[in-house]
């Protein structure tokens, strides 16, 4: 399955660009031979093959920050979105580097949740609940402010690894979690532990003034944000239903940020890591339908070629495909002058507040 490369165009100069993969994985790993334990290269599971290659450690963004908390390198060069590098930085030892190899690699659904949106909406809520304790909830997928938002009020961050964990988690410190920035995610954890769609209110920030005015906001047991992975709401129930018809005896498996309806139609849905660990325990000959990002599930078929691994449809960050070889050698030539990944110490302390309880709760 041939994959497209992309090149952001912003950054990296053209004699990197210009370089083959060959030439420019030699030169990396004689930067890592140089440097020894001093550098760490971190790769999330949905970059391209020859970024993950070089990677010391691979993983979902709950796994790499877990492992960015425990390196001892002194320079960490992670290989993911923003919001990732971000908290790798946060959790990281003031004495470490972080770098990031190409800063316009955002998180379209991180910038769905604004501070200024999130602040109104406690606002409104807290208005309308006197009495009751609004516990919120990040998802990973966030912008560091909004992490400090939660760490500030008592709150904290999840993946898709663990989001039911810390949703019980709110529950038992409060009455009302106010999950964002997924909609997908809060919905499907909500129908995982129990909830009925009647207990699960939206927010979307444009109707603010209106959620106000309504009183379920009032008794509800969970708010979620209108908030949404790209990659992942491509995938339809239809998808699932052609899959059916052309792979009676295949295991369909969907992320949990795709719509509820198509996670309720798929035969499991997992996170990323969960996603990994299903096609690597499959049987041999078994056939296994995976909806979530293609540079992934292109690797899990090249990884276990007695089983059949395809995907639901082909979906592609192109955020995370932003980052190739040509950034992460452009950052190692440059070591600690370009990518260098900075957060504001008043937003680091609370965020890290609410990434330690996230890692506390496992």
């Amino acid at each position: 399955m041939a994959l497209p490369r992309v090149h952001s165009g912003v950054s990296v100069p053209h004699e990197y660009l210009s370089r083959s993969d060959a030439e420019l994985e030699k030169a990396i790993r004689a930067h890592k031979e140089t440097l020894g334990s001093e550098l760490v290269i971190l790769g999330h599971h949905y970059q391209v093959d020859a970024v993950v290659g070089l990677s010391d450690f691979t993983g979902d963004s709950f796994k790499l920050c877990r492992d960015a908390a425990n390196a001892t390198a002194r320079t960490i060069v992670f290989c993911g979105v923003r919001f990732m590098a971000e908290s790798a930085r946060i959790v990281a030892r003031p004495e470490q580097v972080v770098i990031h190899p190409e800063e316009t690699a955002g998180c379209p659904m991180a910038e769905m949740a604004e501070l200024a949106d999130v602040r109104e909406a406690w606002k409104i809520l807290s208005a309308m609940n006197p009495g009751r304790t609004i516990v919120p909830v990040t998802y990973m997928n966030s912008d560091a402010d909004i992490k400090a938002f939660c760490g500030e009020h008592g709150g904290a961050v999840c993946t898709s690894s663990n989001a039911p964990r810390v949703f019980e988690w709110a529950w038992n410190k409060g009455d009302l979690v106010f999950f964002f920035p997924d909609e997908h995610l809060g919905r499907n954890t909500a129908d995982k532990l129990g909830l009925s769609d009647r207990e699960v209110l939206i927010w979307d920030p444009r109707y603010a003034e209106a959620h106000g005015r309504d009183e379920r906001y009032s008794e509800t047991r969970l708010v979620v944000w209108k908030g949404f992975c790209h990659v992942h709401t491509r995938f339809k129930v239809e998808q699932v239903e052609a899959a059916r018809r052309d792979h009676p005896d295949a295991h369909i498996i969907v992320h949990p940020e795709c719509p509820i309806d198509v996670v309720r139609a798929a035969d499991s849905a997992g996170s990323t890591e969960a996603i990994v660990r299903r096609a690597q325990e499959a049987k041999a000959g078994e056939t296994i339908i995976v909806g979530t990002e293609i540079n992934l599930v292109a690797r899990l078929a090249r990884q276990n070629p007695d089983k059949t691994i395809l995907p639901l449809v082909p979906s592609m960050c192109l955020n995370m495909a932003k980052i190739t070889v040509s950034h992460v050698l452009w950052v190692l030539d440059n070591l600690g002058a370009i990518g260098v990944v900075q957060v504001a110490p008043e937003t680091a302390v609370h965020a890290r507040m609410a990434l330690e309880t996230m890692l506390e709760i496992g």
